[in-house]
């Protein structure tokens, strides 16, 4: 796999994450646009040309959704709310 697809495939990752725990809250906290403009984002990085993007760039994006992943760890602790995703039997 080449360098630009590696980029469009993380960038792809953190937003894919960023929809997977938001509707896993959505019963709780339903806010559709906000999911809708994550798909919509998600489906736009096919059409962006990574030859202009950078590791740093990647990195930013990945920072930024781990960030994002913080402050949803007090809605996760304080709601009760199980794993977003399910664990594979080995």
């Amino acid at each position: 796999m080449d360098q630009e697809n590696k980029y469009r495939l993380r960038v792809k990752n953190c937003i894919g994450t960023i929809i997977d725990v938001h509707k896993s809250i959505g019963d709780k906290y339903d806010n559709q646009e906000f999911l809708e403009q994550f798909e919509k984002l998600k489906e736009a990085v096919d059409g962006l040309d990574m030859s202009v993007v950078s590791e740093g760039d990647v990195l930013m994006v990945e920072k930024a959704t781990n960030a994002l992943l913080e402050e949803f760890e007090a809605i996760f602790k304080t709601a009760k709310l199980g794993p977003v995703y399910e664990k594979l039997s080995s």
